[in-house]
């Protein structure tokens, strides 16, 4: 038996934050879960990929996050709670439906997880997805700690029914990624199958329809704005005179600066957790008992713009203040170290941050950036392109381990935006230069968006060399199945789809499929696809070891 379906309320488990919201979700009777797997995300849908074998919960890979919430909302509509999984970029491609799902609502309840990336340990920007919130009208909730991991996702299902709307759970990499002590309540049932009903005024979004719905979307966010200032997970913390506000993993750092500083007496504390709709009136409470305030918030200034906001609607003088103090910054993620100085600094304390060890003396260690593991076939298949095209040939890749080809001594990608942007860009290149064009995309990235860029390119008849890495999975974010994959020795039934087949089935005439550890047959196919006079696509197909 997985361990989170242990029916022991009660019990303390160790477990990973991506752990704890997986239980959050099976305690409050997740039937149905989707997802595009995603750093900082991924290990949430590994645990339903598993559970789903053990229990009615129906799971899916979809084919990217777009099509997860699209899946997903069929589900909420008809009645079934609903989790959809996705990194913070991986909300950019569900942005289109996840809009107007907002206007029409659910009937189960449905929690979106948006894992945001600071510091972008694994991502192309440290986008803050709170604006989606803002953007969409949408209930967003933000846990602080292991503990409310498992909580609060348990409270988004219940919020997301009682309001009939999607709820937004933002999380980021230091909360997915921690380890902590989890009280576990109880496991609700699964509910295996409901029933649609349908009512085409309501769910079929026409503009005389979506008229009202709209009228019905801000009901709805004032009822989630009353709620939100009733939130166990809005509190005021303290009584002193100087204020500081935090929201998810900040909160933590600021609890502990706080005790080490020894200055419990001295500031009160707002902990925003359900933090939109922001619960104005607390806000504004919090605002007229204190001084001034230092807000703490990776990112960007989204609570301290707010603040200002509400002090200046409600005629409250006093400073508020966040990004510039100390080395508070829109950057990257902050540490206990930091928020420890910037505290310090607000406070006008004679603080000195610790002394870093000396290790002047000691040799400099060698640089150890990322790079294509041993054996990994994407460096043979890397290889063989350079050989033939050579350096000044353009090289647009995409999201993936091969992106690390990058660097020395392959050299290879030379452009990189976003998830199958690698074709479409190519047609770009192409057409603009006179250069050679060579672009490389994952199997799992292809299935994701690299097809509609490959159509574009067959019908508007440019010429370019697509090269398609297929290793077998989706290998960058933990191995995890995709169209292209048997997955019978993985224990479900998924139906294989061949890359090749929709190539053929796009169009493209000039088609070679290659092993790429066969380096002479494989440099042959790639003279081959230099010589072809339009649109080339490489099939390089290698297991990943």
């Amino acid at each position: 038996m997985h361990k989170l379906l242990m029916d022991a309320a009660g019990k303390e488990m160790l477990l990973l934050g991506n752990e704890a919201i997986a239980r959050g979700a099976l305690e409050a009777g997740v039937a149905f879960a989707t997802c595009y797997p995603g750093t900082p995300s991924s290990e949430i849908p590994e645990q339903f990929f598993a559970i789903s074998k053990e229990t009615d919960l129906y799971f899916e890979y979809s084919t990217n996050e777009k099509v997860a919430l699209e899946v997903g909302a069929g589900a909420a509509i008809s009645g079934l709670r609903t989790m959809v999984t996705m990194k913070h970029v991986g909300l950019n491609v569900a942005a289109d439906p996840l809009m107007t799902l907002a206007y029409e609502g659910i009937k189960g309840g449905m929690v979106i997880v948006s894992a945001d990336d600071p510091s972008l340990f694994s991502s192309q920007n440290e986008q803050d997805n709170r604006y989606y919130a803002r953007l969409a009208s949408l209930p967003m909730l933000e846990p602080t700690n292991t503990q409310e991991m498992k909580d609060v996702t348990l409270a988004a299902f219940d919020l997301s029914e009682e309001l009939q709307l999607p709820v937004i759970l933002r999380t980021t990499t230091r909360l997915n990624h921690i380890r902590g002590v989890v009280k576990l309540g109880t496991l609700r049932p699964i509910g295996h199958k409901a029933t649609f009903e349908k009512n085409p005024f309501h769910w079929v979004a026409v503009p005389a329809v979506s008229r009202k719905l709209h009228q019905l979307l801000l009901e709805r966010y004032d009822r989630a704005t009353d709620l939100s200032e009733k939130s166990p997970y809005n509190e005021i913390i303290g009584e002193g005179n100087w204020g500081i506000v935090a929201n998810g993993v900040s909160m933590n750092y600021v609890r502990d600066a706080v005790a080490d500083l020894d200055v419990a007496d001295q500031v009160s504390l707002l902990k925003l957790g359900f933090s939109w709709p922001l619960p104005r009136k607390l806000c504004a409470k919090f605002l007229s008992q204190v001084e001034k305030v230092l807000v703490i918030e990776e990112l960007e200034p989204v609570m301290e713009n707010d603040l200002k906001a509400i002090a200046q609607e409600e005629d409250l003088s006093l400073s508020i203040e966040g990004k510039g103090v100390g080395k508070l910054s829109r950057l990257l993620e902050y540490d206990p170290g930091m928020v420890r100085g910037a505290i310090a600094e607000y406070l006008g304390l004679d603080y000195e941050a610790p002394t870093m060890v000396d290790i002047s003396d000691l040799p400099e260690l060698p640089a150890r950036p990322p790079t294509l593991c041993a054996g990994c076939p994407h460096r043979a298949t890397s290889y063989a392109i350079k050989e033939v095209y050579g350096p000044d040939t353009v090289y647009p890749s995409d999201i993936g381990c091969y992106t690390l080809g990058m660097l020395p001594p392959l050299s290879m990608a030379d452009f990189v935006i976003c998830m199958g942007a690698s074709v479409s860009s190519s047609c770009g290149f192409s057409q603009a230069t006179d250069q050679k064009v060579v672009s490389f995309i994952g199997d799992s990235t292809f299935f994701h968006s690299g097809i509609t860029g490959l159509i574009n390119a067959v019908h508007n008849n440019h010429k370019f060399t697509l090269v398609i890495m297929d290793n077998g999975t989706t290998a960058m974010t933990g191995h995890q199945p995709h169209p292209g994959v048997d997955t019978e020795p993985l224990g479900i039934e998924r139906t294989q789809i061949l890359i090749e087949d929709i190539v053929r089935g796009c169009g493209v005439k000039d088609v070679h499929l290659v092993k790429p550890f066969k380096v002479k047959k494989t440099i042959e196919a790639v003279k081959a696809s230099l010589a072809y006079d339009g649109l080339s696509v490489i099939i390089s197909r290698e297991f990943c070891p």
